[in-house]
């Protein structure tokens, strides 16, 4: 593999004019003399081509899926790396993993090319940095126990080329999305997912198709690495963080629905777990009391249907 970590733009990967992501979508040739229904239309025919892409990705999303519940298994970490719109999209999919699954904020992180300072503010040029996506990497010590996944619309973006081959040399998984075929961008990575979904409505924008074609992607691999290891029983998230009122009622209704319990019945077991869900459910379906729950939840990894034919 070639070092990409002093990547310039002299690279040939750098050619960008005949990427998928930057040639022009005949179909909005004339986006300009369009009414804004017609706009409109258009945004939904386009947009369906997010869903097949996905539908296309399946087997890579499913072997990411399995490689960052594994490196959450074994203690590792899953870090989501990119810039501008791909690195925006990383750092909001790490954020709701805590509240939404009660994990460790360190668990999920996202890199992003500029910082916190990008998140609000375009700082393309820091994409053209690979020698600080590999320092990210060599920051955050990454181990043969993590996952890291570089996120490029387009696949030449010098700052994730550069974290992916870093954490390669120090042994982590690594997964590559991008909205170009392997053939127009090659990179040697353990996973590879592409999501073709063509050219842009505005030529270029990839905040637009490919954004929520990646926005999908990350729902899919970090809800799918959540189920795996038992942070969901049915569809209910059951390590729901009750942090808030809209958290608390998110709860209860859990309990109330999964249970049949009268609101305030609920709000008893609820108090009872310490606000965790899923040892609540294990309490009224067991008759345990919470130490004896939370141990036999700990020997079963956490999985509340373990831990119920466990009994």
């Amino acid at each position: 593999m070639n070092d990409l970590a002093n990547q310039t733009l002299e690279n040939p990967l750098e050619n960008r004019g005949h990427l998928l992501t930057e040639q022009a979508n005949p179909a909005s040739d004339r986006l300009d003399c369009l009414s804004s229904a017609e706009i409109v239309d258009l945004f939904a025919k386009e947009d369906a081509r997010t869903v097949a892409a996905i539908a296309a990705a399946r087997d890579p999303l499913a072997a990411a899926i399995d490689a960052a519940a594994a490196s959450l298994r074994q203690g590792g970490r899953l870090f989501y790396v990119g810039a501008g719109t791909s690195g925006r999209l990383g750092v909001l999919d790490a954020a709701e993993c805590p509240p939404t699954f009660c994990t460790e904020p360190q668990q999920v992180q996202g890199i992003l090319a500029g910082g916190e300072a990008a998140l609000v503010r375009s700082s393309e040029g820091l994409e053209d940095r690979a020698a600080d996506g590999a320092a990210e990497i060599e920051n955050r010590q990454v181990t043969t126990t993590d996952t890291v996944v570089g996120i490029t619309a387009g696949g030449t973006t010098p700052y994730v080329r550069g974290a992916l081959e870093a954490a390669r040399r120090r042994g982590a998984t690594t997964v590559f999305i991008a909205c170009v075929s392997a053939e127009q961008v090659p990179i040697e990575v353990d996973i590879d997912v592409r999501l073709l979904v063509g050219p842009e409505i505005l030529a270029g924008s990839t905040r637009l198709k490919a954004g929520t074609a990646t926005k999908m992607a990350l729902n899919i691999i970090s809800t799918g690495a959540m189920v795996r290891l038992g942070k969901v029983y049915g569809n209910r998230m059951v390590d729901v963080s009750v942090t808030n009122q809209k958290l608390r009622d998110r709860a209860l209704r859990i309990l109330g629905d999964l249970t049949d319990l009268g609101r305030e019945e609920a709000a008893q077991l609820l108090a009872a777990s310490g606000n965790w869900v899923k040892l609540a459910l294990l309490m009224h379906w067991t008759g345990l009391d919470a130490d004896k729950g939370k141990q036999l939840l700990a020997d079963r990894g956490g999985d509340l249907r373990s831990a119920l034919r466990g009994r």
